[in-house]
């Protein structure tokens, strides 16, 4: 018996909570291969209620928790990286999630997940 599910997204293409693409400062606190600790003052690239995805130097591997600190407000949040990509510069695009639930870690409002960015029913002749 196959499910049937009205929304044409699958399951795999689901995000539990909706992407900003925000430049946020953060330092990301990690051990390097060495095993000692590492700093790396770098910024968001995108943010989410469950972890973003961050640009650093520094190395690390999937399945790694380090220690990302929004300096705004002092708040220390351990992630677990689960997305290692190259990117321009040398850097690398690291995805990352909260090892426990922290919503208002950003301090950002999210949209709710019904929200749509974009509405067929709404150009700029309405206003």
């Amino acid at each position: 018996m196959s499910s049937f599910s009205p929304n044409p997204i699958t399951t795999n293409d689901r995000r539990r909570s909706q992407r900003v693409l925000l430049r946020i400062p953060i330092v990301v606190i990690a051990r390097d291969g060495d095993k000692q600790m590492a700093r790396e003052e770098s910024r968001t690239l995108v943010v989410n209620a469950h972890g973003g995805l961050i640009s650093l130097n520094l190395h690390v591997r999937v399945g790694q928790v380090i220690i990302l600190q929004n300096p705004e407000s002092s708040e220390e949040q351990s992630c677990r990286v689960i997305r290692v990509n190259p990117a321009p510069e040398g850097r690398t695009e690291v995805g990352v999630e909260f090892v426990k639930p922290a919503p208002h870690f950003w301090r950002v409002a999210f949209p709710p997940e019904d929200w749509v960015p974009h509405s067929p029913d709404i150009t700029s002749d309405t206003f």
